[in-house]
């Protein structure tokens, strides 16, 4: 199956499976445990039921909307990856900034690209937010998002979902790093992928690019040592306070699932909310996230954004999410599917399957803007 040929999103996961490394793709396409919460987070939007509206004109459908502060054509974005790099050598981050730019949307990078804030504000000079993980070290943090802002993020998101990590069992049995590091399994791996293998080689070595000028030449581990010395697995709300007076306006608190946290996020000054499990990587069993939506709404009452995540690979998910209360929702593996299958053509292909599924579902719904997307045309299943 060739990029253009790919009518939906699996399809584009089939595309990334064939080219990909077999410990890339997983790296992409796992998850924790059993994989449950991976799984439910995609097959539980078929639980809910949609009714529509008929006789509306729907000869012009307005899809724009604000998310956070920010005007954007479209009410879904580029989800923050570390290392996107792993999946195109190349370019990694830059293609999919592009590819966001190109589109319109908003593009979200992570605290761990592999490419610069700066690279990254050249590729897309459109609207951009940057992830953070708190670090031990303050003046490290403060000095990342000085350089965010002087380069043109306009948002600043803080993942709280990772005091520590996932047991992602396929990682290690395919012997998986980051970077890869040369062994017998990844060699067997990439003599079929020729040219993965070939970008790799050709392109600068991958690393936390944003720190690698702070590594010494003493440090023990290299990048990823001082990586994993500097994460901080003992964050609490008064990381989040200073946090947030230090950025300023534009400030959102990644990876909430309950109600009681959602309010407090308020409270401590965060313009959206984000309900995510992390991709189905952290804790498995974990509900998934369309069940969670009402109850942060209720919580948060109007006071913040609040943003989804988790399983989207329809443009009637997206609308199922904002029928739930979201505000704007955020495309993870949907994107990285579209850069493993093609680049960032594969990105741009991945954006606009979405947005033509969305554009027909609001239609099919007899909605014309995001306003009509209300919670009246959902059958919600029993808990």
């Amino acid at each position: 199956m060739k990029l253009k040929d790919a009518l939906n999103i699996d399809d584009l996961r089939t595309i990334a499976k064939r080219k990909l490394p077999r410990m890339v793709f997983d790296y992409i396409d796992g998850g924790s445990d059993d994989e449950v919460t991976l799984r439910r987070a995609v097959s539980r939007y078929d639980d809910y039921g949609m009714t529509w509206r008929v006789l509306k004109d729907v000869a012009e459908i307005d899809t724009s909307t604000t998310i956070m502060g920010q005007d954007t054509r479209l009410p879904f974005f580029i989800s923050p990856t570390a290392s996107t790099r792993l999946f195109h050598p190349a370019e990694g981050e830059l293609a999919m900034a592009r590819a966001a730019r190109e589109h319109g949307v908003i593009y979200a990078c992570s605290t761990l690209a592999t490419q610069t804030v700066e690279d990254i504000a050249k590729a897309n000079p459109g609207p951009k937010w940057v992830q953070l993980y708190v670090w031990k070290d303050k003046e490290i943090v403060k000095e990342f998002l000085t350089r965010a802002k002087e380069a043109g993020f306009t948002g600043c998101l803080l993942t709280v979902d990772l005091a520590v990590a996932g047991k992602r069992e396929r990682d290690p049995r395919n012997q998986f790093s980051v970077p890869p590091k040369p062994n017998l399994s990844l060699a067997r791996q990439v003599a079929t992928k020729p040219g993965w293998m070939w970008d790799l080689i050709r392109s600068p070595k991958m690393s936390p690019a944003n720190f690698s000028h702070m590594i010494g030449k003493g440090d023990q581990g290299g990048l990823m040592g001082f990586v994993n010395s500097q994460f901080s697995r003992s964050v609490t709300w008064k990381d989040v306070e200073w946090i947030r007076e230090f950025w300023g306006p534009g400030f959102a608190i990644k990876g909430i699932s309950r109600g009681e946290d959602a309010k407090r996020a308020v409270d401590v000054g965060a313009d959206a909310v984000w309900i995510s499990n992390h991709g189905g990587r952290q804790l498995d069993t974990s509900v998934p996230t369309i069940d969670l939506v009402p109850e942060i709404a209720e919580a948060v009452r109007g006071r913040a954004d609040i943003i989804a995540d988790g399983g989207v690979r329809r443009g009637s998910h997206v609308a199922k999410l904002l029928m739930r209360g979201a505000t704007g929702v955020a495309l993870g593996r949907a994107s990285l599917y579209g850069i493993g299958a093609g680049g960032e053509a594969g990105v741009r292909r991945a954006l606009t399957i979405i947005e033509e599924e969305f554009r027909s579902t609001m239609a099919l719904l007899g909605a014309t803007k995001i306003s009509e997307l209300d919670p009246e045309l959902l059958r919600i299943p029993k808990m």
